[in-house]
């Protein structure tokens, strides 16, 4: 996200800044602990900022969010936290949930229905398990039976007796709910059980240091919900213009210097854009007050992500209707597009 934020200073610079004042990032280590998250909010909050960005945690920004009741504006960059609408506090890119309903979708319209799923047994895992209930539970959903559902703890080591009672089920696709070390536990135990069904997972594992770690044990067809980014002018998903041309410039500026972005550098960079936008409408020196009144009436604004719509999706601009699908390919180092908005598959 730092990286993120240090590319995106010359590109809005070089637009202008804000009123003409140049844009420059000062950046507080919260050392992903929830206490020094508030200690660092403070210590910004003293200089009377009108919008803080970051943290890139729930628990930070959890932690930080009740020093936010008046302002300034907080702009965490995790999708995961759920602030109330009207507040100071936004959240960055698609929720999980919308990355489940599509997931579902893209399976279901492919003619799956047998589906297995594996969810951890801490308070992340459980909301996830109970969002995939209440998708599982409407309607348009009825034909997908649950053939085994499983658990496991974070800090296991090994998950091979759940995947081996998965493989028993035959399932005909198999979501398993986590992030970092704890999906490469199921991506090693699916291999080594040789477990050989479409498996789905959050978006939240979109990073190269990911995909190139755990390169040995990845399942063979490996999907990932997204928001827009990875569509990078794909003809087929007809994008607004708007998005096209914010995801040039964002593309630009990392290939400039030779790197390609991912996950983590999204989950910075629109938020940063929309507040550089918004102060740019407002008057200069606008305060948190009128710059929260924006964005909460805000609708119609182009990300890399997709149009944002703090009318429909407060705090958040972004749903289901943002998400896409992906497949990775290791050959060609890349996350390539197969669902288009809400998760209905694309032609090839």
């Amino acid at each position: 996200e730092e990286e993120s934020l240090k590319l995106a200073e010359p590109v809005f610079n070089a637009e202008g800044g804000i009123h003409g004042h140049p844009i420059h990032f000062t950046f507080r280590d919260d050392q992903s602990t929830p206490q020094v998250a508030v200690q660092a909010a403070n210590d910004a909050i003293a200089d009377h900022p009108a919008v803080i960005l970051g943290s890139s945690l729930v628990a930070a920004c959890n932690a930080m969010t009740p020093l936010m009741k008046n302002g300034p504006v907080m702009y965490c960059f995790s999708p995961g936290i759920h602030p109330p609408k009207g507040s100071f506090v936004f959240t960055s890119s698609v929720s999980t949930g919308d990355y489940a309903d599509a997931l579902i979708r893209f399976f279901r319209l492919k003619g799956r229905t047998r589906m297995a799923l594996l969810t951890s047994t801490d308070a992340t895992g459980q909301d996830a398990e109970h969002g995939f209930d209440k998708l599982l539970a409407l309607p348009a959903n009825k034909d997908i039976k649950v053939v085994e559902r499983a658990h496991f703890n974070t800090n296991d080591v090994s998950v091979s007796a759940q995947i081996e009672r998965v493989k028993a089920a035959n399932p005909q696709f198999f979501i398993g709910w986590s992030t970092g070390s704890p999906i490469a536990t199921i991506f090693r135990g699916i291999v080594q059980a040789g477990l050989d069904v479409p498996f789905g997972t959050t978006g939240g594992n979109m990073t190269y240091a990911e995909m190139h770690q755990f390169a040995a044990f990845l399942p063979k067809v490996l999907y990932l919900p997204s928001s827009e980014w990875p569509a990078d002018g794909d003809p087929r998903l007809k994008l607004n213009p708007g998005v096209v041309a914010k995801q040039k410039a964002f593309f630009a500026a990392f290939a400039k210097v030779g790197k390609k972005p991912d996950e983590g550098a999204v989950l910075a960079w629109d938020p940063a854009s929309i507040i550089v936008d918004a102060l740019r409408a407002l008057p200069d020196g606008a305060t948190a007050a009128q710059l929260n009144a924006y964005l909460q009436k805000l609708k119609g604004q182009p990300g890399i992500d997709g149009v944002y719509d703090y009318l429909k999706v407060p705090q958040r601009g972004l749903s289901v209707a943002n998400t896409i699908i992906t497949r990775w390919n290791a050959k060609s180092d890349r996350w390539e597009v197969v669902a288009g908005p809400t998760g209905i598959p694309l032609a090839h």
